[in-house]
């Protein structure tokens, strides 16, 4: 079996001691602060608490995907080396980033067409496509075959739920998820949308809620809900939070009362300035395997 290394986008929204810990190669995305270019390097460049302070004192953010030229610069020493390649992307239902992956494997298998090149979109994002990525490195460590791995990614990113609460809608109007009007009664009303990613890899408002402490129990129901195997759910949990700790650790400690036998602690990671330039902050995200994502 040849040697391969699994990959993806820094926006999978782990640490960067965590990517490493577990053998996972990045890319990083990219995103501007009041023009200036940044890399999205896991808060490396820029503190995530001074990018969320910028945004919320009125910076301007704009984001860029990887190309395909960066791509090939980013594949080809793998390829050099001897090794395989399965690289997941951020889901198409939110960036155009895994057409140029690609355009990047379709001049690269040219060039080394004895090597595997594995393009799969996660269908995911933020660390729900980190709990996707952990559990792959899981089964590369097991002996799984890259063969194999591949068309597990396929056939189980459906299985990682994504639910997300805010308490800002500032960011999401200006995005327009959600409309001037609806933003401007929300606000009023203290209303915190409870939403979730679809089959499809798109975010989509679900729910209309009022009040933080409400949202935070509602976003832990669908846990519970949905969960595999219920409340003897035995998987990872990851949470991401865009300045705001407080709420997410609240999540987290609803989430580990109910469900005893976790797979360790709840890990509550930031949510990167890529996806975080599109939410702002005072959101809240918690990710879980459970039932397969439907519309």
């Amino acid at each position: 079996m040849s040697e391969y290394i699994i990959s993806c986008c820094s926006t999978a929204d782990l640490s960067k001691e965590h990517f490493t810990d577990r053998n996972i190669h990045y890319i990083c995305f990219h995103y501007f602060l009041d023009g200036k270019p940044y890399a999205d390097d896991l808060g490396q460049s820029m503190p995530f608490d001074k990018f969320y302070e910028a945004m919320a004192n009125g910076a301007d953010t704009k984001t860029s995907q990887i190309n395909m030229e960066e791509f090939v610069e980013y594949f080809e020493p793998f390829l050099q080396a001897g090794k395989d390649i399965i690289h997941l992307t951020l889901s198409s239902g939110i960036s155009g980033v895994y057409n140029s992956a690609m355009l990047a494997k379709e001049e690269l298998a040219e060039k080394y067409p004895d090597r595997k090149i594995y393009i799969i979109d996660s269908l995911a994002a933020s660390s729900g496509y980190g709990l996707l990525m952990d559990k792959l490195a899981d089964l590369r460590d097991g002996g799984m075959d890259i063969d194999t791995l591949a068309k597990w990614a396929e056939d189980n990113r459906l299985k990682v739920n994504h639910w997300f609460f805010s308490t800002d809608l500032t960011f999401y109007v200006k995005g327009g998820r959600i409309s001037k009007a609806a933003g401007a009664i929300g606000g009023m009303l203290n209303i915190c949308p409870l939403l979730n990613v679809d089959l499809e890899g798109r975010l989509i408002p679900r729910q209309k809620i009022r009040t933080k402490k409400k949202v935070i129990a509602a976003i832990a129901d669908k846990m519970k809900e949905l969960a595999e195997n219920g409340l003897d759910y035995d998987g990872k949990c990851y949470i991401s939070q865009s300045a705001c700790y407080e709420d997410a650790r609240a999540v987290a400690d609803l989430i580990e009362a109910a469900f005893p036998h976790l797979n360790g602690k709840v890990e509550i990671n930031s949510i990167g300035t890529t996806i975080g330039s599109h939410t702002g902050p005072g959101t809240v995200a918690l990710f879980f395997w459970g039932q397969e994502r439907t519309n």
